[in-house]
């Protein structure tokens, strides 16, 4: 699967943005996505991920009650709304696929997605 992100921007804190990643290819619906970020120097983290369903989701706890992530299975597009942005969320972020997930578990390493996007840069300014 061929994964593409887009959306990011400049933001002051406080404010919102929305990801977006459209998936081609493949089956979209047989992927569990994720959404990560990385600040140069730092490892890429997971901030939320989503089932194949889109009925479960997870969040890290420094995004949770901001940020919602998303998938519409008939669009091939996974979103990340992001409000009340702050400068720590200044980022680049990346959309992530894992193939045959394992129903019941989050996967939350970089490590563990197996098809990935090209990053968004989101810049909060304070």
């Amino acid at each position: 699967v061929q994964l593409q992100a887009f959306g990011g921007g400049l933001v002051q804190a406080g404010g919102f943005l929305r990801l977006s990643c459209a998936a081609s290819g493949r089956t979209f619906s047989n992927y569990r996505m994720g959404w990560f970020r990385q600040v140069p120097g730092k490892e890429r983290e997971l901030a939320a991920a989503i089932s194949r369903s889109g009925h479960n989701t997870f969040y890290i706890d420094s995004v949770r009650g901001r940020f919602t992530i998303s998938r519409d299975n008939a669009k091939n597009t996974v979103y990340l709304q992001m409000n009340s942005l702050k400068p720590e969320d200044t980022a680049d972020y990346y959309c992530a696929a894992r193939e045959l997930p394992i129903r019941g578990t989050w996967y939350l390493t970089d490590s563990q997605y197996d098809h990935w996007g090209q990053g968004t840069l989101v810049t909060v300014s304070s």
